[in-house]
């Protein structure tokens, strides 16, 4: 029986596998250096830290390019971990982070870690038939040249076809607003449901 499950075949799922694999042989060699209680995720954080002193939780996720949430979520497991605190900052809104004295201890560590980290990779690099590293650039700048959006646009149906009814929105109903209507009858439909 062949599925209609159009995530059994994917182009992203074997590259978001294999950093997941990366990120964990990172994992590993903690274990293996006797590091308990950081993850990956927390070196770029730690070592901005060091660097630049306390920052806001919004200033920190900037620097990792991460989001808000996703920043705050790390801030609280790293601040569990005994890695990072935090102390009011300008405004009652604000608190900044700062490394604890055990966080400060392990950047050393990281930073070299981090550079091994990089060395590897190039390493790994150099073995491919083709660079990776161009790969990456290449993409990128087609990306810039046409947006992933658009070309994931491009490939869907045109409107009025599964992209309405997989929101049940029937065939014919307008997605955008009416002049002066801060909700478009598509909206106000799935709001009734």
């Amino acid at each position: 029986m062949t599925s209609s499950d159009p995530t059994r075949e994917s182009w992203l799922v074997p590259l978001k596998a294999l950093l997941a694999d990366m990120d964990a042989a990172i994992g590993e060699l903690y274990a293996r250096r006797g590091i308990s209680g950081v993850r990956p995720r927390f070196s770029m954080a730690l070592i901005r830290l060091h660097h630049l002193g306390p920052l806001s939780v919004k200033a920190l996720a900037a620097e990792v390019a991460v989001t808000h949430s996703a920043m705050s979520q790390t801030v609280s497991t790293m601040r569990r971990e005994g890695l990072v605190e935090s102390a009011p900052g300008e405004d009652a809104r604000t608190r900044l982070i700062a490394l604890t004295a055990k966080g400060a201890a392990l950047v050393p560590f990281l930073e070299a870690e981090w550079r091994a980290t990089e060395a590897a990779v190039a390493e790994l690099d150099d073995e491919l038939p083709y660079r990776v590293t161009q790969v990456i650039a290449d993409m990128a700048a087609a990306l810039r040249e046409r947006p992933f959006v658009d070309r994931i646009e491009e490939q869907l149906p045109a409107n009025g076809s599964a992209g309405h009814q997989a929101c049940g929105v029937p065939d014919g109903v307008d997605e955008g607003p009416e002049p002066g209507d801060p909700e478009s009858p598509a909206q106000r439909l799935r709001a009734e449901r």
